[in-house]
């Protein structure tokens, strides 16, 4: 029985083009697609929970929540057949609820879905041009009704429910807008009238009885009862900063980076071309997105234009890219409204996220507002790259989309990001979580992490770096020219030995717990041990069959665990191979083994892990967790034994938390202190130091400003009150003779009085 256990505690990636891709379950909880199932986190707390895919699941291809918020439907490829699952949010852990499938259906997946306003029901359709929609009775596994939708061409496919209606099903794609009411066992179509075929990308149900739709050339048309009513065409819009920005491109005309802008735009013709690529209803009106990177809101008016424009979000620059613009220009593929509508968040195409906390109208001054991030940038492409360190607590990453990250797998959050030029195939990081090295096409850059920023310290002309790794002590670093592994020394970085021997790709280089060996392997089948104060191979085990792929070594570097083509995993000592697993119809891409000795990690090519004691099982004796919706890329252990960290071609990241029932989890005899030391450039300091001192004089010329004032403040109303004083007194004196005046008066008139009686 297995013992090793590896369970999910973050995930850092989206899945791309999921229909229905992001969603609220709460007001402060948002799910959706990564890896081979779903994410849920929280806003303010952080928190992640994740829900894993079928077994042998491809990935979600589109999913739903219900309108009471308790159940979620999922459509998946499980052994090319189509699956829907729906799961019971409200249990914890969530459940699969109920597994839907039908044998008379076409073997493809849903690409929309969506539930009835009473959950009972549950509507799925699939991608023309054999497109089908299908009404389903879940609750029950009962397919209630489909029926063929005809369709000339491919192109994106929505399906929703009436908002007050079971019976009631739309359904939009290229060339279609079709209404269907459930009747007797079947879904006639309802809308008669003939219009002109449109691309309609996207729909929402604002009522009962209006549905408003977007297209592909930047049309909103809105229908009451399967009617026109309304219709618009929107202009493609672009950045209110892009004239600042053609000011700054035209003064930078002459530099590398505003050059390489210009020419990075594909099509700039498509300026003109609006598409309405996601739509979302909300009480006051509706919102959409009409061109790159921006949300329009539109409200409901007692005009005859029914709805009118009266807010622009604006997705933000990437404040560490070296292309800012590259942000602006991502298509937003779905928008969804928290239930107290306070909040909206995004998908778009680079599997990004983004939200935005709705204001009232009324209080806002400018017409355009910006999006944040969900929570930091993501990677979009395959993951080439995965290193941690020892005295840090972060993980450092790179990738097909010309990224590198530096992940904080405690905090769960991003350190670091910065975008290039080209792309990144290998990162390694210093034992001090200062420094890392990473590999381009043409160089090998040697990186400072500094506070908010990496700079490069030196650069080394190593052509086609696809590998590179740091020593355990931080003094030396390794890496892969051609089939040539140098060694460079991190303190002078000469480079001091080359080991030369491959004939194949180089794929791994790993270091021993004390420096003396690397071992490498490549795709010619050669797993070779060097030592390195001879400059030699010490041993070598050669199978010309296996194109090896990864490899990963014990503490003692006495045993080497190696994966390749030959679809198992080998255990390797003393030049021979001792001991191999099999991996039972998959592809081993992976492996990663523990400080202790007592656990071995292989990723496959379907993005699943396995978990293995050692030594190793005779069978299949692991346990097996859906994780990736594409091949593992790098797999690493934390120096504690307590987190496994996974990357894959799908762009996400998982961090496991791991232990052996046999030992329990690893309890640490003193609790390990992380440095908390970071870099600053000299320069940066005198800036800051500058801009502190500027500051602070500013501060006591404003300070000397204000005391100067309140002085002559003072005087002023001192004066003032001497003024009061001295006329109130005046007043005094004179109401005082007067009145002395009147009593007089009054005492002669009493004495005349006396006399006369």
């Amino acid at each position: 029985m297995p013992t090793v256990v590896a369970q999910p505690v973050a995930v850092f990636g989206c899945r791309p083009r999921v229909g229905g891709g992001v969603c609220f379950v709460e007001d402060q909880v948002v799910l959706h697609a990564a890896g081979t199932g779903c994410l849920r986190l929280h806003l303010e707390q952080k928190w992640q929970k994740f829900i894993p895919g079928t077994e042998k699941s491809r990935g979600v291809r589109a999913l739903a929540v219900s309108p009471s918020r308790q159940y979620l439907a999922v459509s998946e490829t499980v052994a090319e057949k189509p699956v829907l699952t729906v799961y019971e949010l409200s249990s914890e852990p969530v459940r699969r609820r109920r597994t839907l499938f039908a044998a008379e259906l076409p073997a493809r997946e849903a690409v929309s879905l969506a539930f009835s306003p009473d959950c009972r029901f549950l509507a799925a359709a699939t991608a023309p041009p054999e497109g089908h929609l299908t009404y389903w009775f879940w609750e029950k596994q009962r397919l209630m009704a489909a029926v063929r939708v005809e369709a000339p061409c491919t192109g994106v496919c929505q399906v929703s429910f009436s908002p007050q209606d079971n019976t009631q099903v739309c359904i939009t794609g290229n060339g279609f807008f079709k209404l269907f009411k459930y009747s007797g066992g079947t879904l006639k179509q309802v809308n008669l009238e003939k219009r002109e075929p449109q691309n309609y990308l996207c729909h929402v149900w604002l009522s009962e009885e209006e549905l408003i739709c977007g297209t592909d050339t930047g049309k909103l048309i809105l229908f009451e009862t399967g009617e026109l009513r309304w219709e618009t065409s929107l202009e493609y819009k672009t950045p209110p900063r892009d004239a600042e920005d053609a000011t700054i491109k035209a003064c930078e005309s002459s530099s590398d980076v505003s050059s390489e802008l210009v020419s990075e735009d594909p099509n700039p013709q498509q300026d003109s071309l609006p598409r309405i690529s996601a739509i979302a209803a909300y009480s006051k009106g509706f919102a959409c997105a009409s061109s790159p990177g921006v949300v329009l809101l539109f409200e409901k008016t007692k005009e005859k234009e029914v709805y009118k424009e009266r807010q622009e979000i604006w997705l933000p620059r990437d404040l560490f890219s070296s292309r800012p613009k590259k942000s602006g220009k991502q298509d937003i593929i779905h928008i969804c409204f928290s239930p107290s509508e306070e909040t909206v968040v995004v998908n778009t195409d680079k599997n990004q996220l983004y939200m935005f906390t709705m204001l009232s109208t009324d209080l806002l001054k400018e017409k355009a507002a910006y999006f944040v991030y969900l929570n930091f940038p993501l990677h979009s492409t395959s993951i080439t790259g995965l290193d941690i360190c020892i005295w840090k607590p972060i993980i450092a990453t790179c990738s097909l989309d010309r990224s590198v990250h530096i992940w904080n797998y405690k905090m769960n959050t991003v350190e670091l990001y910065k975008e290039y030029q080209e792309e990144a195939y290998t990162i390694s990081l210093h034992p001090s979580g200062l420094f890392c090295l990473v590999g381009f096409s043409d160089k090998l850059q040697f990186i400072s992490l500094l506070y908010e920023d990496m700079h490069v310290l030196k650069e080394f002309a190593v052509r086609q770096c696809r590998e590179c790794s740091f020593s355990n002590g931080g003094h030396l670093f390794a890496a892969v020219n051609g089939n040539v592994i140098q060694i460079y020394s991190s303190i002078t970085f000469e480079n001091v030995n080359n080991l030369k021997g491959h004939s194949g790709k180089i794929h791994a280089v790993k270091w021993s717990a004390d420096d003396a060996k690397v071992v490498s392997c490549d795709t010619h089948g050669a797993v070779y041990e060097w030592n390195l104060s001879k400059g030699r191979k010490d041993s070598e085990c050669v199978l010309e069959s296996c194109a090896y792929s990864s490899i990963a070594l014990s503490s003692d570097a006495k045993i080497i665990f190696a994966v390749g083509s030959d679809q198992t995993l080998k255990e390797i000592s003393e030049s021979s191979i001792q001991h191999e697993v099999p991996a039972f119809g998959v592809l081993y891409t992976a492996v990663a083994v523990s400080r202790s000795g007592h656990m071995v990690f292989v990723g496959t090519s379907l993005g699943t892990i396995r978990a293995m004691k050692y030594p190793l099982p005779l069978t299949g004796d692991f346990n097996e967790y859906q994780a990736h919706a594409g091949a593992v890329t790098k797999m690493s252990m934390t120096n504690d034994d307590l987190f496994l960290l996974t990357a894959s071609e799908d762009g996400s990241i998982f961090i496991w938390k791991v232990f052996d029932k046999r030992h329990g989890i690893l309890k640490q005899l003193k609790e390990f202190d992380y440095a908390e030391e970071v870099l600053i450039m000299r320069s940066d300091m005198k800036e800051k130091n500058q801009a502190m001192l500027d500051l602070h004089i500013r501060v006591k010329n404003l300070q000397a400003k204000y005391d100067y004032e309140l002085h002559f403040k003072d005087i002023h109303y001192n004066e003032k009150i001497k003024e009061l004083e001295e006329h109130f007194t005046q007043e005094i004196g004179s109401l005082k003779s007067k009145h002395q005046n009147l009593t007089v008066t009054r005492n002669s008139s009493r004495k005349m009085r006396n006399m006369r009686i």
